[in-house]
């Protein structure tokens, strides 16, 4: 939807110029406009030239639809183990972009499926979190021991579209956004792939439960039932570490090995990292805490995964975009719906155009109808 809106695009030109860290001053001087006029035009008395607009977006590094065009309904959630409760714009915009190219792919092709499952009932306790990981992975095509592979491709099935991409150190780990259809969600790629695996799987509780995000600063400290987003991760790491899965493996190692090498072994099997499995192995009451705390130094080496034969799956790897999404841009590429260049944007610039498959030539007669 068009917003035309001069108050609306003046909060969007402000909040961009924030986020770029410029003063009106060096904004206006860029644009070509007096300080005074760029000030009318964000608070909505002094309507902004398609010109300027190109100029402002040019400068802020947006894209000029993020200007004029209304998000899309959402629900939107993010996870940032780090800094909780901290906002983190770079996400928040590629979020959106995520979602205009996904609403704008879905209205073009009819075969880009976002049928979402039944939303699941919101968690009340920790062992309701334990139930809901467990039907989300039955939902998921997951039995009830095997680890969680392939998430990207499983996620799609489910009607939610992954993108890793890497956003630095300083950006949230993760968020989602429901659209009337589906959803999306961004994974920062800058994160090691147990992390990402985590706060991916952290963003399919809040697009199953279909719940707003409620800031929590004491997430990673205590587990009481009354702490929303601490029951999330629960789910997460039961979803990624099913108790009988871990049990059993955890239960299989421990004889044979000495802790290290048992805790390495298990994230390996189960592609989670040490901070994770020590922190499940504790709630299962498979270890104490005191031996929960000395997995969480241990760290993988390239000699564990020679001398232990260890599988090596970079999942979620930036840049990654889900494979039905990337599918559906080639058939709309083909059809010639849309462009190479609207194409390679669409694809958040991860392909070239020497990627994108030859096209026909037009026979004579549609050449001379067309001119």
């Amino acid at each position: 939807m068009v917003a035309t809106d001069s108050g609306s695009m003046g909060r969007r030109i402000a909040q961009a110029r924030g986020s770029a860290g410029l003063t009106q001053e060096e904004l206006a001087k860029a644009v070509g406009i007096d300080r005074s006029a760029l000030a009318k035009i964000e608070n909505g008395t002094r309507r902004v030239s398609a010109l300027e607009l190109a100029r402002i977006a040019n400068t802020v590094g947006e894209r000029i639809e993020w200007f004029v065009i209304e998000a899309p309904p959402a629900v939107v959630s993010h996870r940032n183990l780090s800094a909780p409760g901290t906002a983190s714009p770079l996400i928040d915009r590629i979020l959106e972009r995520a979602a205009w190219n996904t609403e704008f792919i879905l209205s073009h092709d009819d075969r880009l499926d976002l049928t979402s499952p039944a939303t699941q009932p919101k968690p009340h306790t920790l062992n309701d979190a334990e139930e809901a990981a467990a039907l989300a992975r039955r939902t998921l095509g997951f039995d009830t021991t095997e680890p969680a592979f392939n998430l990207s491709s499983r996620f799609s099935d489910a009607g939610l579209l992954p993108f890793a991409l890497d956003l630095g150190p300083d950006a949230a780990d993760a968020a989602v956004m429901h659209l009337r259809q589906g959803g999306v969600a961004v994974v920062n790629g800058h994160l090691q792939v147990g992390r990402r695996r985590l706060a991916a799987v952290h963003e399919l509780g809040h697009y199953l439960f279909a719940e707003d995000y409620s800031v929590d600063w004491q997430i990673g400290e205590r587990d009481d039932d009354d702490m929303w987003e601490a029951r999330v991760d629960r789910f997460a790491r039961a979803f990624l570490l099913p108790s009988a899965g871990i049990q059993h493996h955890w239960n299989l190692l421990r004889p044979q090995h000495d802790l290290r090498t048992a805790a390495v072994k298990a994230a390996s099997r189960f592609r989670v990292d040490m901070s994770t499995l020590a922190r499940r192995l504790f709630e299962l009451c498979l270890v104490s805490q005191g031996t929960a705390q000395q997995i969480r130094q241990f760290r993988t080496t390239r000699a564990d995964i020679v001398e232990l034969n260890l599988l090596v799956h970079d999942e979620l790897a930036a840049p990654h975009l889900a494979r039905a999404y990337e599918e559906a841009v080639v058939r709309l590429y083909r059809q010639e719906t849309i462009s190479i260049s609207r194409a390679t944007d669409l694809l958040f610039g991860t392909w070239n155009e020497d990627d994108f498959p030859g096209l026909p030539n037009l026979p004579e007669s549609a050449v001379r109808n067309l001119v």
